[in-house]
């Protein structure tokens, strides 16, 4: 099998975040974001377990979703993608706001972002599918929506390890 064909699926690039009970913020770069149906409105977003980001969609059962734009700088990416909300803030120094939700939505570098509170999830595995009915979304920008394919080809981004579309590389 050639795990790279799943790689020409199209995805985009997301901020997801949340927030815990006690108040504290996260998020975390997700490429694993659809539309379900439009009445009602509904979407589903792919979190890994281990994540801090899970942990809180779990506990609250509410997370925001930032579509970035294609100039989104990687050490904003970065921000967002390769640290950890356990080790230090992610919300310092970013502009957001705190949503209808309660949970963060980033505007910094976003076009558009929506929140949503959770009415089901699948376990499937190693991550878990969080669907939720949007209540309440905005465009912030025409600019244009980041892909994964544009991160990775024109940004030279990598996929980290716990992200959904990781593919671990074969030795020869």
């Amino acid at each position: 099998m050639d795990a790279k064909a799943l790689h020409k699926i199209g995805y985009g690039l997301y901020v997801v975040t949340s927030r815990a009970k006690d108040g504290r913020l996260n998020g975390q770069i997700a490429n694993t974001l659809f539309q379900v149906t439009s009445q009602p409105p509904t979407v589903a977003v792919s979190i890994n377990r281990s994540n801090l980001t899970w942990e809180f969609i779990r506990e609250s059962r509410v997370f925001a979703a930032s579509v970035l734009c294609e100039a989104t700088p990687m050490i904003f990416i970065g921000r967002f993608g390769f640290k950890t909300g356990r080790d230090i803030d992610k919300f310092e120094g970013v502009d957001y706001k705190i949503g209808e939700t309660g949970a963060p939505v980033v505007l910094e570098n976003a076009v558009a972002y929506l929140e949503a509170r959770v009415s089901q999830e699948l376990d499937v595995g190693t991550h878990t599918i969080f669907i939720g009915e949007v209540v309440n979304a905005e465009v912030i920008s025409e600019g244009v929506c980041m892909t994964y394919e544009y991160y990775h080809q024109v940004k030279g981004g990598k996929t980290p390890s716990k992200a959904a579309t990781y593919i671990e590389e074969q030795k020869a």
